[in-house]
């Protein structure tokens, strides 16, 4: 019953970062590490009685809030969410390492 209440408290978690969603935007890590990633669903076409995204804009961007006009550090557009998580995944993990 605990692993069940913990697993609610963190939420969805990706490859060891969390994930948030807010309307069309989709956060990758969290704001206490360095960098975040910040994927945007730019356009979506239905699917029997669901929604696919077929155009997601992926930020890595810098947390310092000192920074926020240079804030976003690379920047590309996907054409599936799958796409997107997989670039986003590979930078979030790169950026943290520093490479």
């Amino acid at each position: 019953m605990a692993d069940t209440k913990s697993a609610k408290k963190e939420g969805l978690v990706y490859k060891g970062h969390p994930l948030r969603r807010v309307d069309n935007f989709i956060y990758y890590g969290t704001m206490a590490e360095k960098y975040i990633i910040m994927m945007q669903v730019l356009d979506s076409q239905k699917l029997q009685d669901m929604r696919l995204a077929t155009k997601v804009s992926v930020q890595l961007q810098l947390t310092d809030p000192e920074k926020s006009r240079s804030r976003v550090v690379k920047k590309t557009e996907k054409d599936s969410l799958y796409a997107a998580m997989d670039v986003a995944a590979i930078w979030l993990d790169r950026a943290l390492a520093g490479k």
